[in-house]
């Protein structure tokens, strides 16, 4: 498992499982020709998409940042059209590290989709039961209603699966929360109404989790947004605010989606000055 330590703060990546989405879906507008020079795609045009949770631990907290895509959630017929080649392996990422799911103290969510909360949850017999049932959850109050309600277009990632058997966990907010010292949930919209991006500054640090409006580094020119994207506008205007700014203060950007970096910082032109790369050597 690959770490980051900044200042007093750990990140630990998880093994939560992968996606391959469709290329032309991922990159929205951009043309072809433009985005494969910088992500790699398979025969189907499907781009791999990791799904694993980031454990961080700071003040004594294990803290994680989504839940991965779970096992057993899933359909063979939505494996194929998900391409999804590798369920999650949280729960044995975590007994690596001496942990179990129920020292998950904390769980930030920056949105609920089926790639990011469906490890939340496991069947148990004919019963949905919370995977980490000691951990509060901290989603957006925005998301946590459209989860609850979802309209024709977002019914087919919000799954009741997913959240039903945490709703006693979660704690809402509507703009921004921060959770301890330094460690910041901000409501952006863009990706979902809901959807938030963490933000973590401690001892001169700083740590950016751009979650699904940069669910990739290829994904950091603020126009490169996702078809998939409710309110592309505002996904460009949050990368605008939040994105640029960091890149010049020397941010470490993490990733949940990226199938190289983990963690990087870019100088202002964008060229990768330090990373943490991910081990395929298992694969």
């Amino acid at each position: 498992m690959e770490q980051l330590e900044v200042g007093d703060l750990k990140l630990t990546w998880l093994n939560g499982g992968v996606t391959h989405m469709d290329g032309g879906a991922m990159f929205g507008v951009v043309p072809k020709p433009l985005w494969e020079k910088k992500y790699p795609h398979n025969e189907n045009n499907q781009i791999e998409l990791r799904t694993d949770p980031i454990l961080l631990q700071v003040e004594g907290k294990n803290i994680l940042i989504e839940t991965g895509i779970g096992n057993g959630k899933f359909s063979e017929k939505q494996k194929r059209n998900y391409g999804i080649l590798e369920e999650s392996k949280v729960l044995e990422s975590l007994a690596e590290l001496e942990l179990t799911s129920g020292d998950i103290d904390i769980i930030l969510m920056t949105h609920m989709h089926f790639d990011h909360a469906s490890g939340s949850s496991v069947w148990q017999g004919d019963k949905l039961v919370s995977v980490f049932p000691n951990a509060t959850y901290y989603v957006n109050e925005t998301e946590w209603q459209e989860l609850k309600e979802p309209n024709i277009r977002s019914k087919n990632t919000y799954y009741k699966e997913n959240w039903q058997a945490i709703e006693s966990q979660v704690q809402t907010y509507t703009e921004e929360i921060e959770v301890l010292a330094g460690v910041r949930l901000i409501h952006t919209s863009g990706h979902s109404n809901g959807h938030s991006i963490i933000i973590i500054e401690r001892g001169g640090e700083k740590i950016v989790h751009m979650a699904d409006l940069m669910p990739t580094h290829a994904h950091h020119n603020p126009l490169w947004v996702l078809a998939y994207d409710d309110y592309p506008m505002d996904s460009i205007r949050a990368k605008e605010r939040y994105l640029v700014p960091a890149v010049k203060e020397g941010a470490w950007f993490i990733f949940y989606h990226d199938h190289k970096y983990r963690a990087l910082q870019w100088d202002e032109n964008h060229q990768v000055v330090e990373a943490v790369l991910r081990n395929r050597e298992n694969e």
